[in-house]
């Protein structure tokens, strides 16, 4: 199951390469380091707030899980630059990935 197969289901997975355990991002099948072959690791994976912004009522931040990945996610509540949180939703809704942190 890919990437974007699993996100489409709800659950946030990390790529992995089977060869050289390097983060795969973004999102491919074949490592962009070693070109080994990608699984999806599974969990609840704590991320940390690097930025922060807020557009009318809402913030948004940047999250950083393994050190690696950085996504641009939206957060109910006032954001601390790095606060732990952790992807309550998330999903590709036209076309576009979205994500939610609590």
């Amino acid at each position: 199951m890919s990437f974007e197969d699993k996100l489409t289901e709800g659950e946030f997975c990390i790529p992995e390469c089977d060869e050289c355990k390097k983060i795969v991002w973004p999102p491919s099948e074949i490592c962009s380091h070693c070109f080994g072959n990608v699984h999806l690791k599974e969990g609840d994976f704590e991320g940390k707030i690097m930025e922060f912004s807020r557009q009318n009522d809402q913030y948004f931040c940047i999250v950083e899980f393994e050190n690696t990945i950085k996504i641009m996610a939206k957060i109910s509540v006032t954001p601390e630059i790095g606060k732990s949180v952790k992807i309550s939703k998330c999903g590709i809704s036209d076309g576009n990935y979205f994500f939610q942190v609590i």
